[in-house]
């Protein structure tokens, strides 16, 4: 289970970007740095929780969950008018990777915090949408073997959700069947929780060895290219 931007995609930081400029238009003061501990997370619940930082906990719901709606409109906005406008590349490696895996039989899902619109309009740019079913689930000609979005499910990451769904499609009951790799603090959850054979990440994407190195992991690669050495040294195939 690979996460999309800044692990299988490359992030030239457009989605904090993306964020920074719908922030600023909606009058949400925040730091970057903020914005860049919340990738990962459902696009939505993060404007939830910058609104609850903003406003204070004793604010109606109600309004945090109108403020935070409104301000992901905005986002959408901006972030569909990027993709569309600008071209999309895959990390160096993941098509290889990708490759390696598949010839072993060993299959190809990719989850995000992104919802399905932005994130068929990526996975479209970089050929990965074809062969992809109603439900999409690949074939033997298709890129990859499934993709699922933060929309799909009750809640994004570091909620299992996503990865329990993925191993529904596949048939699988046992999350030790599954390795979850990502680049950023929710995706290293998301595995903990979901109850994966190993979480791990790489460190060229949004977040730093040094960020990550102090959070609960199963390994630091620098990029998706090491991947394949380490399931090998690991014993998982």
């Amino acid at each position: 289970m690979f996460d999309m931007a800044g692990t299988t995609v490359r992030d030239n930081n457009e989605v904090l970007f993306c964020f920074s400029k719908a922030c600023r238009q909606e009058g949400l003061i925040t730091e970057d740095k903020r914005l860049n501990a919340l990738m990962g997370v459902s696009k939505l619940e993060v404007f939830q929780i910058l609104w609850r930082e903003a406003l204070g906990e004793t604010i109606q719901p109600k309004v945090i969950e109108t403020q935070a709606h409104q301000s992901f409109l905005a986002f959408r906005e901006i972030l569909e008018d990027y993709y569309h406008n600008n071209p999309v590349f895959p990390t160096d490696g993941a098509l290889e990777v990708f490759e390696w895996l598949r010839q072993r039989d060993i299959k190809v899902a990719l989850n995000t915090g992104f919802y399905r619109i932005v994130t068929n309009i990526i996975l479209n740019k970089l050929g990965w949408l074809a062969g992809l079913n109603q439900q999409y689930v690949g074939d033997v000609n298709s890129i990859i073997d499934y993709s699922i979005t933060s929309d799909e499910v009750p809640l994004g990451r570091p909620e299992p959700y996503m990865i329990q769904k993925a191993m529904s499609v596949f048939g699988l009951s046992d999350p030790k069947e599954v390795i979850k790799v990502g680049d950023t603090p929710v995706d290293l959850a998301e595995g903990r929780n979901a109850g994966c054979a190993a979480s791990i990440a790489v460190v060229n994407g949004t977040h730093s060895r040094e960020a990550l190195e102090v959070l609960d992991n199963d390994g630091l690669l620098g990029s998706i290219l090491e991947l394949p050495d380490w399931i090998e040294k690991n014993g998982f195939i």
